[in-house]
């Protein structure tokens, strides 16, 4: 049977990781098709990519037709996967949600906060309208769904749109999973990590190496500096008094929520000094294109791990090898929580380790949350839900409540105008909202 993925946001500076990763499991995971899909103003770089993605296959011998294509409609038909890596309004949308954030005194970042909340907003429909063409064109193909905030996206499709074949990944748990392996000095097979929480707050319960509980060392390590943080996150260091009283491994994007006032700064100072984050990223993605557009060029470059994408094929395409091959092999990924979380609702999204068959994942019991965290999670699970609810509704009462319910924003006072300003920054991507008055 012939194997078709799509990758929509093609274009995109991470296409080489993943072509990387079908190359590399093409024993396992035979893909016969692969087509790069991206929009009009993301021509020129489509090209470039699939260019060097050509370049890749061939090098590699292996057995793969490539296409690039603006359509989108034509390029889904009989897909069996469809991978998605959107970046709606691109980098300068980007920069304008961290930006503007730290203008108001708020923490300026692309997936949490303020910027993450527009984020959800200018990509939900699109992801809406995708899923919808794939419950036409291929309606037995999985979305693996690569796009941030992978899980408020995750749940928005998994609850408004007719496809169900639907599951988010991010490369966090994988990182800290390598990461622990290298800290542990273990092969990275042998090590396990029970996850529990959300997207980008998921905690590292438990560390297995061959069965055996390794936890208290890699909790040793930290305190004594060692960290896991990707290229996009500077990692602060944690307290031994933190560490000490969560007894669980924290990610990346915990400095957000527990070290907010130092984050803050720190984003102000390298605001001043260097740009934000999306303007670093810029000048890394000019330099990656320069090195894509270099003929000679057939594998994917280095300096790629400075995007802050590192593994992501291998989760990407982990996954993808797992349902392919009903493997039954443990992967976190984020899926519906169907009382796997206690505390959270049947249909909520949760990042979790999960049983990966040819059906779907299915998710690994955690009971009840730890009395410390469940407050937390709980509260971010009601911003995102509510994130959803703005997305969908279009009413600036439904985006207001969802700042609010936000931990990085929580401040009545400051909210409408910080709102006021990423609408008016955001309005063309943003056709669901009426702002008639908010911005008169």
């Amino acid at each position: 049977m012939p194997l078709k993925v799509v990758i929509i946001g093609g274009g995109s500076s991470y296409t080489p990781e993943i072509i990387e990763g079908f190359i590399l499991r093409h024993h396992s995971f035979p893909v016969d098709e692969v087509v790069l899909v991206d929009i009009e103003d993301g021509k020129e770089k489509l090209e470039v990519v699939g260019q060097l993605a050509q370049r890749m296959i061939d090098k590699s011998n292996v057995k793969i037709t490539l296409r690039w294509t603006l359509d989108r409609k034509e390029a889904l038909r009989g897909a069996d996967f469809v991978s998605t890596q959107i970046r709606v309004g691109g980098l300068e949308a980007r920069a304008l949600d961290e930006r503007i954030p730290l203008k108001h005194g708020f923490i300026g970042q692309e997936t949490n906060g303020a910027g993450g909340m527009f984020k959800a907003f200018r990509t939900i429909p699109v992801l809406l309208e995708l899923a919808d063409e794939m419950t036409e064109l291929c309606p037995n193909a999985w979305l693996i769904n690569f796009t941030n905030p992978a899980g408020i996206v995750t749940e928005a499709l998994l609850k408004h749109s007719k496809h169900q074949k639907v599951i988010g990944v991010c490369n966090i748990p994988f990182n800290m999973r390598n990461s622990v392996a290298e800290i542990l000095h273990a092969p990275v097979e042998h090590v396990s990590i029970e996850f529990i929480g959300l997207n980008h707050f998921i905690f590292g319960r438990q560390v297995l190496v061959n069965g055996v509980d390794r936890t208290a060392d890699v909790l040793a390590a930290l305190r004594q500096g060692n960290d896991y943080s990707p290229a996009n996150i500077v990692g602060l260091g944690w307290s031994e008094s933190f560490l000490n009283s969560i007894k669980m491994l924290p990610n990346p994007y915990h400095q957000y929520y527990f070290q907010t006032r130092d984050v803050l700064a720190k984003d102000l100072q390298a605001y001043e000094e260097n740009g934000t984050r999306a303007e670093v990223v810029q000048e890394v993605e000019r330099r990656l294109f320069e090195q894509y557009r270099d003929v000679s060029l057939d594998v994917k470059p280095k300096e790629l791990e400075q995007r802050g994408g590192a593994y992501y094929s291998d989760a990407a395409c982990n996954l993808m090898d797992s349902l392919y091959n009903d493997r039954g092999d443990i992967q976190t990924v984020n899926t519906l929580n169907q009382g796997t979380i206690r505390d959270l609702p049947e249909d909520a999204v949760i990042e979790v380790n999960a049983v990966i068959t040819k059906a779907g994942p299915r998710p690994l019991s955690i009971g009840s949350l730890p009395l410390h965290l469940r407050g937390l999670i709980t509260n971010l699970k009601t911003f995102e839900q509510l994130t959803i609810q703005a997305a969908i509704s279009g009413k600036y009462e439904d985006a207001y409540l969802a700042a609010l319910m936000n931990p990085l924003i929580q401040d009545e006072k400051r909210i409408d105008a910080l709102l006021e300003e990423l609408f008016r920054a955001h309005h063309l991507y943003l056709p669901q909202f009426q702002l008639k008055e908010v911005l008169s």
